[in-house]
C-alpha cells in the first residue's frame, strides 16, 4: 500500500514538473488532471527533509498541540503589551524573551536564526518533564518555560518557534519537527527555519545550525506549522547511482553543558 501511494505521488510530481517546464503554470489547478488533494501533497513535499506529509486530523499529539496553541494566544497578547511598554511589563519571563528577540532583530539571515538558537539554548536548563512536573511529555508555552527556567526538547523548540516569529521570520518559513532517534529509539523535537530555500534546524543539543539534508540518525515523524500538525509519510526508496538524492546526514553530537539525555 505504501509503495503504491509513493508511486502515484511521484508520478504526480513528474507530471507537474513537466507541465511547469513545458506548459503554462496558470493551468496547473484547472481541469481534472490534478486534484486539490494531489496539489496539497505536492506542496507538502516542500516540508523540511523534503518528505511528503499529510494533515493530522485526530490523535493525542494533535490535542497536545492545540492545547499549546491556546496558551500561545494568551501569551502573544502579554508579549505584545510588554513589547509596547517595557517599563510597565510585570512579567520577567516576557522581558527575558523579548531581550533575546531584540538581539535577533538586530541581525539578518542566518545570524538571526543562530542568535535565537544560541540564546534560548543558554537561557533554559535541560530538565525532563518527569523531574519538573512529575508527568511524562508536558508541552510548555514559552513564558511558562522562561518562568521555570527549565524544560526539555519540545519546550526549547516551542520557545524558538515563537521567538523567531517575534523576530520577523515569516510563518511559512517556520516549523517544529518531531523526529525519532534511530539509534537510541527516542523522540526529539527541533525547530526548522527556511532560509534561501534551505531548511536549517535549531536544536537544543547544539549551538550550530544544521541543514536538514545533513541530519543523520533521525527519522522525521511529525511537522508542525501555523496551520496545524502533519505526519510524515515514509520516504520513497532512493535510486543508486550519480542521480540519487543526498542521504540525510551528520550525526548530531551532544554539546557539553547542554543536553545529556534524549531530549
Amino acid at each position: 500500500m505504501g509503495s503504491v501511494g509513493h508511486s502515484r505521488a511521484w508520478r504526480v510530481v513528474v507530471l507537474v514538473w513537466g507541465m511547469a517546464c513545458f506548459g503554462p503554470t496558470t493551468n496547473l489547478t484547472a481541469g481534472t488532471l490534478i486534484s486539490p488533494g494531489a496539489m496539497d501533497l505536492i506542496r507538502r513535499s516542500a516540508e523540511p527533509f523534503g518528505l511528503f506529509a499529510s494533515k493530522l486530523s485526530a490523535g493525542m499529539l494533535r490535542e497536545k498541540w492545540l492545547g499549546v496553541e491556546r496558551k500561545l494566544d494568551d501569551e502573544r497578547v502579554q508579549l505584545a503589551l510588554c513589547d509596547g511598554d517595557r517599563d510597565r511589563c510585570v512579567s520577567p519571563a516576557a522581558l527575558q524573551l523579548l531581550a533575546i528577540v531584540d538581539n535577533a532583530r538586530a541581525r539578518d539571515g542566518r545570524a538571526r536564526l543562530g542568535e535565537i538558537n544560541r540564546a534560548i539554548n543558554l537561557a533554559i536548563r535541560p530538565m525532563s518533564d518527569l523531574t519538573q512536573y512529575g508527568q511524562i511529555d508536558v508541552w510548555s508555552s514559552p513564558l511558562v518555560t522562561f518562568t521555570t527556567g527549565a524544560g526539555d526538547c519540545e519546550d526549547y523548540a516551542i520557545a524558538k518557534f515563537v521567538a523567531l516569529r517575534l523576530a520577523g521570520v515569516a510563518p511559512d518559513d517556520l516549523r517544529i519537527v518531531v523526529m525519532r532517534d534511530t539509534i537510541h529509539g527516542e523522540d526529539h523535537a527541533v525547530v526548522a527555519a527556511r532560509l534561501d530555500d534551505h531548511w536549517l534546524t535549531l536544536d537544543n543539543r547544539r549551538m550550530t545550525l544544521v541543514e536538514d539534508a545533513y541530519v543523520r540518525n533521525y527519522r522525521p515523524t511529525f511537522v508542525i506549522d501555523q496551520y496545524g500538525i502533519m505526519q510524515y509519510v515514509d520516504a520513497p526508496p532512493v535510486a543508486s547511482g550519480r542521480d540519487s538524492a543526498p542521504a540525510i546526514a551528520v550525526n548530531l553530537t551532544v554539546q557539553p553543558g547542554l543536553i545529556s539525555h534524549a531530549n
